[in-house]
């Protein structure tokens, strides 16, 4: 093994680490979040505010946050980073009042903002043949979203919500250090001096950067809000405990962020129109069914009136959420895929623009959950929301991509026979 490869799979294998526990932070109000509410009283909508805070900051910083990562490197950028959070995740076993945990939330979700640091700075170490996988690799740190569902509903139940908070950053600092000793830094990879802040913002003009958020919106947006909202899901629909409720959620959680690295080997094989395009329908069909709410219904018959009722058990529910949850982690993957093979010279950037919008996403999902369940009082209508947003993209892919490359092939056999 050679002194590159050793240093590419070093980094891979750190920035992944520390991914996966800035993920892990990141989400968890998705379980400390159920005992606030109980606590302070919140209704869905101020529950969703809540889970979703960390989200807004988390997403707002990626794109300055690519931007000096393509500037000063990776590996300062993402040290500082983890760093930051520390003293804020230890803050939050103070907070008493709902506004209090929605500040203390704002600093605790800048460890979100860790993907566009580790994504650019990962791909870089890696040929442009071997980036989807790479880069697939370090998304699998989104499994930090089922370590929380794992191992914080323990915590809770053993010592109470306020240990997880100082559980987290003593885990984060430990994970800063081992990073920053176990990482390199090639100041190759880094953009030219002279490159202006307005050059590199020139990417917000390009319709194709904005179609990729809309995807990212989805895969990961919708990820995001689905890993927070699940566990209350399953208390609130089907009655489970917080523990037995967040082991369940697990089944989207890992898989949408484990198999994200199988998403990138399979853009890197298959490209990533095809893969997206697939992943796209696959959600939408999944999001149909679980949209349809548990219904009650009596009809007049022959024989007289007659009840029927038509639910989803949690076992089909479950592996409804499971295939999303796949879907998704191969979605992840494609998109950025899209970004390596379209903007190679500007990964930090775009990385930064695509992950803020789909952040954005994940923020406003849970919100718009709560609210809809406040105005409708159907707990799936946030499933209903989901498979609309899905909708937009599978038509706007299908217009410019799909639809392009069907007449680009009708052209091709009138320009041969023309040609003979």
């Amino acid at each position: 093994m050679t002194p590159k490869q050793q240093k590419q799979i070093s980094v891979l294998a750190m920035s992944t680490l520390a991914f996966t526990v800035c993920f892990a932070v990141w989400m968890m109000f998705a379980v400390i979040g159920i005992p606030i509410k109980a606590q302070l009283g919140l209704n869905e909508t101020q529950f969703g505010v809540l889970i979703a805070t960390p989200v807004l900051t988390g997403s707002l910083i990626r794109l300055p946050l690519g931007m000096w990562t393509d500037k000063f490197g990776g590996r300062v950028v993402f040290f500082a980073l983890m760093l930051a959070t520390v003293v804020p995740i230890w803050l939050m076993e103070f907070a008493t009042k709902f506004w209090q945990f929605l500040v203390i939330g704002l600093f605790v979700g800048l460890a979100g903002g860790s993907f566009s640091v580790g994504i650019a700075y990962c791909a870089r170490w890696y040929e442009k043949e071997r980036q989807g996988m790479a880069m697939g690799v370090f998304g699998a740190g989104n499994s930090g979203a089922a370590l929380t569902k794992l191992v914080a509903p323990a915590i809770v139940i053993a010592y109470g919500w306020t240990m997880v908070p100082q559980v987290y950053a003593a885990a984060m600092l430990v994970t800063a250090i081992l990073f920053w000793f176990f990482t390199y830094d090639d100041p190759g990879h880094r953009v030219p001096a002279h490159i202006t802040v307005r050059e590199q913002l020139q990417a917000l003009r390009d319709p194709t950067v904005w179609k990729y958020c809309q995807y990212y919106s989805i895969v990961f947006g919708g990820y995001v809000a689905l890993a927070l909202w699940m566990t209350k899901y399953y208390v609130s629909e089907y009655g489970f405990d917080l523990k037995t409720a967040a082991l369940l959620a697990t089944a989207f959680s890992l898989p949408g962020g484990v198999l994200r690295a199988v998403g990138g080997w399979m853009s890197d094989k298959w490209g990533a129109h095809r893969v997206t395009w697939w992943v796209l329908w696959a959600s939408w069909i999944c999001l149909f069914i679980m949209s349809y709410p548990n219904t009650e219904f009596t009809v007049k018959t022959v024989n007289g009136p007659q009840t029927y009722h038509i639910y989803l058990s949690p076992e089909l529910f479950t592996a409804l959420l499971f295939t999303v949850g796949v879907a998704f982690a191969f979605g992840k993957a494609s998109v950025f895929k899209y970004i390596s093979d379209d903007y190679p010279h500007n990964i930090g950037v775009i990385s930064g623009i695509v992950g803020l919008v789909g952040g954005l996403g994940g923020f406003l999902l849970p919100i718009m959950f709560g609210a809809l369940v406040d105005l409708t009082g159907i707990r799936s209508s946030a499933f209903m929301l989901m498979y609309g947003v899905v909708w937009v993209s599978l038509i706007w892919m299908y217009t410019t991509e799909v639809r392009k490359m069907d007449l680009i092939t009708r052209k091709r056999p009138i320009q041969a026979d023309v040609m003979e």
